[in-house]
């Protein structure tokens, strides 16, 4: 196995996941799966440490490796965003931090102790504590089932300027995300369909070519292995999203 993945949920509202994972020379590409969350990601080579903030991706695509890597992330929960680096400006791309050391690295004015897999909620409260995260209270009402008392448009603009994405696109994101872990779990194709609301075959087909790059047959449990998959999880807010 050339990429070792470890993840877990949190309790933190701030947080949508923390992973793990280590590269191994065996490969050298993976499929980086389509996401509506922003994340922090920090990996460790040769010794040296780096540091960057991913935006979503809105769409599956090729990711290159690095060898003998250790990575973590810390997955931001739908509609957060950090202050000086809009989630909207970070859809498909991502800014490294520059001023990284094997302890700390430099984040908006101030240095920050390198968070850990165990140490994240702590690490992201501190980021909310000095104004460095923040989600804009509509939108995570809406995700939270409240009715808005604003128009539509208006919703909408918020939406999109807390997440990067419109709530049309988040909800097929998540719903593609939904269908392929569904999929290694063994449920098949019609199960999907009728459990998620796609229309047909080719919708679920077409669905998951492009968010997640791999068909329903190369998803399932007994498929010869691809290259791996980036985090993959069942998000669940799409429905409301």
């Amino acid at each position: 196995m050339g990429l070792l993945v470890e993840s877990r949920a949190s309790e933190s509202r701030w947080i949508e996941r923390v992973w793990r994972s280590r590269s191994f020379a065996a490969v050298s590409m993976m499929m980086s799966v389509a996401t509506s969350r922003p994340e922090l990601v920090i990996w460790q080579q040769h010794g040296r440490v780096n540091v960057a903030v991913r935006g979503p991706e809105s769409k599956a695509s090729r990711a290159p490796v690095p060898v003998d890597t250790t990575f973590f992330g810390i997955v931001f929960a739908l509609g957060t965003s950090m202050s000086h680096l809009p989630t909207s400006r970070l859809v498909d791309s991502s800014v490294e931090i520059p001023d990284t050391t094997s302890a700390s690295f430099w984040l908006k004015g101030g240095w920050w102790s390198l968070p850990t897999y165990d140490n994240a909620e702590a690490f992201v409260a501190r980021l909310v504590s000095q104004g460095v995260l923040a989600a804009d209270p509509l939108v995570v009402g809406v995700l939270g089932g409240n009715s808005p008392k604003v128009s539509e448009r208006t919703l909408q603009r918020r939406f999109v300027a807390a997440t990067g994405l419109t709530r049309g696109g988040v909800r097929q994101i998540d719903r593609a995300r939904q269908a392929a872990a569904l999929l290694q779990e063994g449920s098949s194709a019609h199960d999907v369909i009728d459990r998620l609301g796609y229309f047909d075959q080719p919708h679920l087909t077409r669905s998951l070519k492009r968010y997640v790059g791999r068909s329903a047959t190369r998803l399932r449990p007994a498929a010869e292995p691809d290259e791996p998959l980036s985090l993959l999880y069942k998000t669940e807010t799409w429905a409301s999203a």
